[in-house]
């Protein structure tokens, strides 16, 4: 069976999978406001949840953002199938990360009624985060980079 976009869907199952795979481990492991120290004062696991967007953007508006990750999820599922035309290999890492991470904080969002976070930069006191953040943010910089050099996206075919 030939899959249109097979870096797309790897880079997306990966993603998910990790993500739900850490945030499992953190609720089995972890106290909600427990924190391990892995480098004291630099970086820490740190169970909170967040009924907000990345960063605790937009705290309690859970209800819409639920909605939102599942429409941004089935447009990204169309454009891996192939439906809006063909991805190059950076812009399937791109998108397939971000489409790991959208699922992997909606399935919280939908099940938990708020997403799981835990990776925790003390020295710069950014906010928790998770995998799925992780993966967005990836897939962000995949797609920027084929955005601004397009010699990469002169190789366009379907995989």
């Amino acid at each position: 069976m030939h899959v249109k976009n097979r870096i797309f869907w790897i880079a997306a199952i990966i993603s998910l999978l990790l993500d739900q795979l850490t945030k499992y481990w953190v609720v089995q492991h972890f106290q909600l406001a427990e924190t391990q120290p892995l480098l004291s004062g630099v970086f820490h696991f740190t169970y909170v949840r967040n009924t907000g967007a990345a960063f605790s953007l937009f705290t309690g508006k859970v209800e819409w953002l639920r909605w939102l990750s599942l429409v941004v999820s089935l447009g990204l599922v169309a454009l891996g199938l192939g439906w809006f035309g063909f991805l190059n290999t950076l812009e399937q890492l791109g998108w397939g990360f971000v489409l790991g991470g959208a699922v992997g904080n909606g399935i919280d969002r939908f099940f938990r009624g708020s997403v799981v976070d835990f990776l925790d930069f003390r020295l710069i006191q950014f906010p928790v985060f998770n995998l799925a953040d992780v993966s967005i943010n990836i897939g962000i910089i995949c797609l920027l980079i084929a955005a601004f050099y397009p010699a990469s996206n002169s190789n366009r075919r379907v995989r």
